[in-house]
């Protein structure tokens, strides 16, 4: 008996227990340079270990979600955060049939072009380049993938699928991509990737907040989402101690908005009648998404978290004055191109100064970029 399973094999278990609108490996639309298939591995797991041995994807290790990164061994990194999105991805995709390895893959890619010092640091690149095509972490991620990790010889970029380009490219928002023509939505497994996304930071964004003390649980008694899932089991915001509320509380978020979620979608999907990947690509509208009440309930939670956590002074003015050492760095580099790195050098005649400056910072850790300015404006 061969107990080694080989990738027809793993083809084969896909149509079989996928659902027919699951994008299938063996369906794929390649990749932008043709290489030989791999003899045990679908071409979206190969996906998957292509990102996570990605020099990019170590470094988000380093890289700030809210709190800057080194101020406590207990808040997420953008690391972490990314293996959440993967986790929840790979839970709503198997619930619903879809491809859990697409669906962890778009999860894994999808923050690999976040700057150093999370929003407020993409915020800070987006005004030093806004008159050099801006910038956007979601367009960066897709520049990482296609152009700056270069492992092979022969070409630029990670030679991702097709398919996870188009999720990584943005989400759930119609996009134009190499080969893949123009669609209303991205394919299901996209669209997981995006609300996995937001279910993540909302649940683990609250709990560093408990924890950091910013947020205190009596607070939560005003934010309907909290109190309809505290109420659902027992736990009294009201009462709550600083502890209980943040082991308890993102838990029973997340399985809520989960819950939610794939409540929603699977009557979604059967209402619409989809029976390809590419039905739900050419659907007018979101499959996988929050019920009514529930998304309006995400936005409320998500003010209160921008008025109480990360619009707080005690975690905005510190990233602020961490983008302020960014922007000093930026300039830096203008005044003097040579104190930038080799590869980013490389790119200056194609993509100019601004944008080569620009990707060599976005891809630098918190801790590399005070090193760089203290080396740049300081000696150190």
């Amino acid at each position: 008996m061969d107990l080694l399973r080989t990738r027809e094999d793993v083809e084969r278990q896909e149509e079989y227990f996928l659902a027919p609108f699951a994008q299938k490996s063996s369906a794929t639309r390649g990749r932008r340079h043709a290489q030989p298939a791999h003899c045990w591995r679908s071409e979206y797991q190969r996906d998957v270990a292509r990102i996570i041995h990605s020099a990019a994807f170590r470094r988000l290790e380093y890289k700030t979600q809210v709190f800057l990164n080194g101020t406590g061994d207990h808040y997420r990194t953008r690391l972490t955060h990314t293996m959440e999105v993967a986790s929840i991805s790979r839970t709503l995709a198997r619930a619903l049939g879809l491809n859990e390895d697409l669906a962890e893959a778009i999860a894994l890619a999808h923050d690999l072009g976040h700057s150093p010092f999370g929003h407020s640091g993409e915020e800070t690149l987006k005004r030093l380049l806004k008159d050099y095509g801006g910038f956007d972490h979601n367009g960066q991620s897709l520049r990482v993938v296609t152009l700056l990790e270069s492992p092979y010889e022969d070409f630029d970029g990670l030679n991702l699928t097709y398919e996870v380009l188009e999720g990584v490219q943005k989400h759930a928002t119609a996009r134009i991509g190499p080969g893949l023509g123009t669609y209303p939505s991205a394919c299901l497994e996209g669209q997981i990737a995006d609300l996995a996304d937001e279910i993540a930071y909302y649940t683990h964004d609250l709990q560093d907040g408990l924890e950091a003390g910013l947020i205190k649980a009596a607070q939560l008694a005003d934010v309907a989402l909290c109190t309809e899932v505290s109420h659902d089991h027992g736990l009294d915001l009201a009462e709550a101690d600083a502890k209980t509320a943040r082991l308890s509380l993102a838990r029973l978020l997340s399985n809520h908005l989960i819950q939610d979620v794939l409540e929603t979608s699977a009557v979604r999907i059967a209402t619409a009648a989809v029976q390809t990947a590419d039905d739900t690509r050419c659907h007018p509208g979101l499959l996988i998404a929050y019920s009514e009440g529930t998304a309006a309930k995400t936005k409320a939670l998500r003010s209160f978290l921008y008025a109480h956590l990360y619009f707080h002074p005690e975690v905005n003015d510190a990233n602020q004055r961490a983008c302020d050492l960014m922007a000093d760095v930026f300039g830096a580099y203008l005044q003097d191109p040579s104190q930038i790195g080799r590869e980013a050098t490389r790119r200056v005649p194609n993509s100019g100064l601004h944008r080569a400056a620009g990707d060599y910072i976005a891809g630098m850790t918190d801790r590399y970029l005070l090193r760089e300015h203290a080396r740049l404006f300081h000696g150190g």
